[in-house]
């Protein structure tokens, strides 16, 4: 009597696994019909039960009908994003059940390479096919300027293929551009790891982002430090140490690496007006003016080195004027005419460094007003109209009292 009853169980237990492998089976051709719907949730059943959940295979279908899906969805979309990600989560899944060796049978499978321009029914939709739709989308979203999808389904690729610097360095500078600076660091920092990948632009970003973003000099200039390791010749990390060096303070580090800068690139611009500020900021006026205007002729349409250019004129003649303010009536008598001349001569020689300046920058309220004053100080009649015209355009006829 035992023997029987344990024969019948062995009956029941081979036909509810037979059932199972029978809705695996369906599951197996409403994908390849197409009926995508059907399939999902026939395959999902199959993942519920016992009998065929922990069969790799059965989640490797799931992932392949997710692809196809993913592949069809025109909408490009969040929910197709997400489509994505479980197709991904899938594909995972079944190379964990087979020890994630690609070369097991399952392995294979996943990571099957999809000949380019194959009918529907030969496509292997295996995670290259994922991958490769993941790419379509993220051109035609980028080309179609929709930003935020883009950098989804490029940010999708990049966790398809870690490998894929190209994903990554695109996910990255979208995410960048979209203020995401996190996301964007995490591929910034992935890239930077990869030994034989040129990362020189990666590193640019990411130290921007963690000067400028995220206010830390500090961890900027650790980056700063090893991106020169790797790329010592470059002229655009010697800019940014320089930076860095003056947001933290440390003027003497900073003089010393400017200089190291200058020797190996006498006309940067941009390195001969940090090393103005730097003698500016120790007291030297004239070596401070004297590198300002090197800038300037370094490159004559770099904004900066005429502001600044501009501005220590401005500066040394209020200064002159401030002390014939302090003169006594009988040193006044004596020298205050010289020295309003001086200080009146030092304002025409701002006039060509801002006029370039609002040349360059025909927006800035702020230089028009600077040109306003100085030509008002120097009876320049018909400027004082001229830009008290801009003046008025810009803010209203009542901007002086703005």
């Amino acid at each position: 009597m035992k023997k029987v009853i344990l024969s019948m169980a062995l009956v029941a237990f081979a036909t509810v696994a037979f059932a199972q492998k029978k809705v695996v089976s369906s599951a197996e051709k409403n994908f390849k019909k197409g009926d995508l719907e059907l399939a999902l949730s026939e395959v999902d059943a199959a993942l519920e039960n016992p009998e065929t959940k922990d069969n790799p295979e059965t989640p490797l279908l799931k992932a392949r009908i997710l692809t196809k899906k993913f592949g069809q969805d025109s909408s490009n979309v969040a929910s197709t994003v997400e489509t994505g990600r479980n197709a991904l989560e899938q594909f995972n899944k079944a190379m964990e059940m087979s020890g994630n060796s690609m070369e097991s049978k399952i392995g294979k499978e996943v990571y099957k390479e999809e000949i380019p321009d194959l009918p529907e029914n030969f496509k292997p939709y295996s995670i290259r096919t994922l991958k490769n739709a993941a790419f379509e989308k993220a051109i035609k979203t980028y080309e179609n300027d929709d930003m935020e999808m883009a950098y989804e389904f490029f940010n999708l690729m990049s966790d398809i293929d870690p490998t894929d610097t190209t994903s990554s360095f695109n996910a990255g500078y979208i995410a960048n551009d979209l203020g995401k600076y996190e996301d964007a660091k995490k591929q910034f920092f992935k890239l930077i790891e990869i030994k034989e990948y040129n990362k020189l632009s990666a590193y640019y970003l990411l130290i921007q982002i963690i000067s400028a973003e995220d206010k830390n000099p500090e961890e900027a200039y650790k980056y700063v430090t090893r991106a020169r390791a790797d790329y010592p010749e470059d002229k655009t990390l010697s800019e940014f140490e320089v930076q860095l060096l003056l947001q933290m303070n440390k003027m003497d580090e900073a003089m010393a690496s400017v200089k190291e800068a200058l020797a190996a690139d006498p006309n940067n611009a941009g390195l001969l007006l940090r090393y103005g500020y730097l003698l500016e900021q120790s007291g030297d006026m004239a070596g401070a003016l004297e590198q300002y205007k090197k800038s300037v002729v370094a490159d004559p349409n770099f904004f900066e080195g005429n502001y600044y250019t501009g501005a220590i004129f401005l500066d040394q003649a209020r200064e002159i004027l401030s002390k014939i303010n302090d003169l006594s009536d009988e040193e006044w008598e004596k020298n205050a005419p010289t020295m309003t001349k001086q200080a009146e001569g030092l304002y025409a020689e701002s006039v060509p460094y801002f006029e370039k300046g609002l040349a360059l920058r025909p927006d800035n309220g702020e230089i028009m007003e600077i040109l306003f004053n100085v030509h008002t100080r120097l009876k320049n009649t018909a400027e004082v109209e001229k830009y008290n015209k801009m003046l008025v355009a810009k803010y209203g006829a009542d901007w002086m009292e703005k």
